[in-house]
């Protein structure tokens, strides 16, 4: 029997990303075939794929390896943005060590939809380009991404590619925005209260209105997380400055009204979608809109029901909620609708739910349909499939995977309503630092400074990495060998502290502060 030859850790190391490999479908046999297949697996992820730009280097966020069984590619409507380089993220993680929180006053806070959508710039969103039912699928497929390409060549080349926020590079994804749009009579732009001019594309508003002649009700979701007030001007302010707007407030979790800045955890109940406050209000504006053009009682009494069986028992598991037709799209099938459709066709209402990630869509979903039919989570981009869900006889619901449009505010805000997953990111502690300087953090979170002692009583300056230290003091989070404070899972839970509501930070229109 030969001896047993050392076999070290890094070579393990390779084993095994080899066989990640052959689990992906990239064969390679034999020992030759190891570093070849490694250095490909390390050129994947460096480039962008079929539906990306060539251009741009792109991360693909919560990416999947492999498929499961052939059926369903977990990858597909992933959320694709634009790579941060090393050097970038090393010079926020200094500078969060060593600036200085400064308070800012609250009329910082007030922030128009012209600042992050500019006119000038060009912050379109891609358009499906022209097409008839005599293309073939492959013609139409490479027709829509020499468009897509066109389309990221043309706001590169207007916009620096450090005044552009995240925005979505996944072409199958807009893909899904096309067919929805395609579909639908009424859109259901579902934005956050809490950052609404960051989730309200301009652009997306009047093409609908205006190239498409259909209309749009914007779901102001999470109106719960805000005072009343706030919430009004809001309404307010986006009625005034897109005057054929419906706006709809939502939550499907009423509550207390909002009291403080630190919200307490609430119980979510189990099957208290038919709780939700707005299903009704949604039901209004359609039926202003429709001016009886379509039959909405049967949406009317369904709802009623929805509520009178929630209400009546919480045990039952919605045994008393009546069940919802859902259907799923193939491509083929959404590719061949016609661009141009017969609004209430058949005399049926077709609304499509659109919105950016982590708006709470999916909960808008179910609050809708009267059960859980999709499950909600806090990672953006959660929702997967396109499908459709008759409500009634003459009410469908569309869905759309959530989508991030291009505009220009800090990348810092943008995670702090939620559209990057916290567990993806590289540097957390500059938007620590963005939520700090916006919140009375100390009274807050009431930590202590890392430096301070029993002994003295000099007034410590505070830091990005300051605040997190300390929450990880506080919380007990230690790293697993030394077990020094865990700087990173502090920063972290600060952030889903802040995307959860727990600890209130919003967005004020224009005027707020010295007309409130």
């Amino acid at each position: 029997m030969p001896r047993k030859k050392p076999f070290s850790n890094k070579q393990k190391k390779k084993q095994l990303q080899v066989k990640r490999e052959r689990k992906r479908g990239d064969t390679g046999s034999g020992q030759s075939s190891r570093n070849a297949s490694i250095e490909r697996t390390v050129r994947r992820d460096r480039q962008s794929d079929t539906s990306d730009s060539e251009t741009t280097d792109i991360r693909r966020i919560n990416h999947q390896p492999g498929t499961r069984d052939g059926r369903y590619d977990p990858n597909r409507f992933r959320l694709h943005f634009e790579r941060e380089s090393k050097e970038e993220v090393a010079k926020r993680k200094k500078m969060a060590r060593e600036k200085i929180l400064q308070a800012v006053p609250e009329k910082d806070l007030e922030m128009d939809i012209k600042d992050v959508y500019p006119d000038e710039q060009g912050l379109d969103f891609p358009r499906r380009p022209s097409w008839h039912y005599g293309m073939r699928r492959e013609e139409l497929l490479r027709k829509e991404q020499k468009a897509f390409d066109e389309f990221l060549e043309n706001l590169h080349s207007k916009n620096l590619t450090d005044s552009l926020s995240h925005f979505e590079h996944n072409l199958e994804t807009w893909r899904q925005l096309w067919r929805v749009l395609e579909m639908s009579d009424v859109i259901l732009l579902i934005v956050d209260i809490r950052y609404p001019v960051l989730q309200f594309p301009p652009a997306l508003y009047h093409y609908v209105t205006g190239e498409l002649q259909k209309q749009v009700i914007v779901v102001l979701n999470k109106v719960d997380l805000c005072p009343a007030p706030l919430v009004l001007a809001w309404k307010h302010y986006l009625s005034n400055h897109f005057p054929h707007l419906q706006c709809v407030c939502f939550t499907s979790h009423p509550g207390p009204p909002y009291s403080s800045l630190f919200q307490k955890k609430r119980m979510r109940r189990k099957n208290g979608w038919g709780q939700a406050g707005g299903p009704i209000h949604i039901m209004r504006a359609c039926q202003e809109i429709t001016a009886g053009k379509v039959d909405l009682s049967s949406w009317e009494k369904k709802i009623q029901r929805d509520a009178m069986a929630m209400g009546r028992d919480d045990s039952c598991s919605g045994d008393g909620v009546e069940t919802v037709l859902m259907e799923h799209h193939t491509d083929v099938a959404m590719e061949l609708n016609s661009p141009k459709r017969e609004l209430y066709k058949d005399g049926v209402l077709t609304l499509g739910c659109i919105g950016f990630p982590n708006v709470g869509k999916s909960s808008v979903l179910n609050s809708l349909v009267g059960r859980k039919v999709v499950s909600v989570s806090r990672t953006p981009g959660h929702t997967k499939y396109f499908q459709t869900y008759y409500l009634t006889p003459t009410v469908k619901l569309c869905d759309c995977p959530g989508l991030v449009f291009p505009s220009q505010v800090s990348r810092q805000l943008q995670i702090l309503a939620g559209i990057y997953p916290v567990s993806q990111l590289q540097e957390p502690y500059s938007s620590v630092g963005y939520l700090c300087e916006r919140t009375p953090f100390l009274s807050v979170l009431k930590i202590t400074h890392p430096e301070q002692t029993a002994d003295t009583q000099h007034t410590h300056e505070w830091t990005a990495w300051d605040v997190c230290e300390a929450w990880a003091e506080r919380r007990g989070y230690k790293t697993a060998r030394a077990a020094r404070n865990d700087a990173y899972r502090s920063a972290n839970s600060l952030l889903r502290l802040a995307m959860d509501g727990r600890l209130c930070l919003s967005l004020r229109p224009p005027g707020y502060t010295q007309n409130k």
